[in-house]
């Protein structure tokens, strides 16, 4: 924490307005050196990380002759902290080889269906249940992978054939591949709806809520053959004029130079992204961490006290959410500068202004793509009552195809992941999938 408190105070984001034009060429030459300093730091760190976990392996499993006490447990949860401690760049496995269907393990199948350079559609099938409802699952590119969903792909899975955006970091995509901003985003979800074929339905979660919406817009107005037959938006920021979040307040309190000046940095010469301007994964990590740094000060302290007293069931579980956690990736300036502008400080969709491509988004064309739109009680992300306005957006659906949702007792990643997303909230997006199928 001391290491992201370095940055944060490097990059002056705890100033509340844009920088001074006296101080404008050290920030200019701050967003070139500031990932490379964050890499030679991860670079010398890195030989101490795995020291740390050879430690804990000896540790845990004990040296031989070793006694197997307190003290040597201590020693190894201690060696096991440091060695997690550090961000990776590269996306985890998703690790979905058969799915559990009425008692039985059904193999799963997964493989690159088509693919961008900023992109690769996954499809997750099962060849022993051919002719399932196809699912286009819109992950955001908010600072983690795809993966974050996995276990949303997973439940899918038991009565769909799945399909996942499974968005590159931008640091390994060379800028001789074009800028990805708002708009290439929303035009990829056209794109990969096309390749699918009709007769498709999507589910977008959280963030690309917006874009998925304007999207189907687009392809109603075209008459698209490929348009969704049904839509389910969860936990999305349509309208973030509806009780504001500490999140929008903070995309809403300083102008978007402010972020562009502060936030933006350049990707260093190693990666194959050599000199593309992004939203660095490690910052964004710092931002996420420092909401809630006693938390996840609170989670640690209980991972070495369960090594310490034997619980590795549950020290187990917290070291894979934050392996997880831990896994980043950057974001494409244009597409967080232009995210917070549009979507968080201009509410541009909500008020009916939205253009992508240069045209203007009227979800009023949407007929005959059914819409499920889904909250969460507790969510402290996108609130109660930002996802609603998409009912009202799409005034053109008729009422017996629209219907809202709001989950009592869950937070944001609830409503797509765990127990109420398994038992309250997924029996509904299914029923409106097969309803529409």
């Amino acid at each position: 924490m001391h290491i992201a408190k370095l940055f944060t105070e490097l990059l002056g984001t705890h100033r509340a307005a844009g920088p001074e034009p006296a101080d404008r060429v050290l920030r200019n030459r701050n967003k070139h050196v500031i990932y490379q300093a964050y890499q030679s730091f991860e670079d010398m760190m890195s030989p101490l990380r795995l020291f740390a976990r050879m430690m804990h392996t000896a540790a845990l499993h004990g040296w031989e002759g070793a006694p197997d006490n307190e003290a040597m447990r201590k020693l190894g949860a201690a060696y096991e902290l440091v060695a997690m401690l550090g961000l990776t760049h590269k996306r985890p496995a998703f690790g979905i080889d058969s799915v559990r269907i009425g008692g039985e393990e059904v193999p799963v199948e997964t493989t690159v269906f088509t693919a961008t350079p900023f992109c690769s559609l996954l499809r997750f099938a099962k060849p022993s249940r051919p002719d399932q409802p196809r699912v286009l699952l819109v992950a955001p590119m908010s600072g983690h992978f795809a993966t974050l969903l996995r276990g949303t792909v997973r439940t899918l899975l038991k009565d769909h054939e799945v399909y996942i955006t499974d968005w590159h970091n931008p640091r390994d995509v060379s800028c001789a591949d074009g800028r990805f901003g708002f708009d290439e985003y929303t035009m990829h979800l056209v794109g990969f709806l096309e390749k699918m074929g009709p007769g498709c339905h999507i589910v977008a979660v959280c963030q690309p809520t917006v874009q998925a919406l304007a999207a189907v817009a687009l392809m109603a107005e075209d008459e698209n053959p490929a348009s969704p037959r049904s839509m389910i938006l969860m936990a999305g920021p349509i309208d973030t004029r509806v009780h504001p979040t500490t999140v929008n307040k903070l995309a809403t309190e300083r102008p978007i130079e402010w972020f562009e000046h502060n936030l933006i940095a350049t990707v260093p010469l190693r990666y194959a992204g050599a000199m593309r301007r992004v939203y660095p994964g490690f910052l964004q990590l710092s931002a996420f961490m420092s909401m809630n740094r006693q938390r996840h000060l609170d989670s640690f302290y209980d991972m070495f006290q369960c090594r310490v007293n034997g619980d590795h069931a549950k020290a187990e579980s917290i070291r894979v959410f934050y392996e997880e956690y831990f896994a980043t990736m950057d974001l494409p300036a244009e597409f967080y500068l232009e995210t917070v502008s549009r979507v968080f400080q201009e509410c541009l969709l909500a008020k009916g202004e939205l253009k992508v491509g240069g045209r203007q988004v009227d979800p009023a064309a949407i007929r005959r793509t059914a819409l499920l739109t889904i909250e969460g009680e507790k969510d402290d992300i996108c609130a109660v009552g930002q996802t609603l306005p998409a009912q009202d957006l799409c005034k053109g659906i008729r009422p017996y195809m629209r219907m809202h949702h709001v989950q009592p007792g869950v937070g944001h990643y609830g409503v797509f992941n765990g127990r109420k997303w398994e038992s309250g909230i997924y029996p509904m997006v299914r029923e409106m999938i097969h309803m529409r199928n």
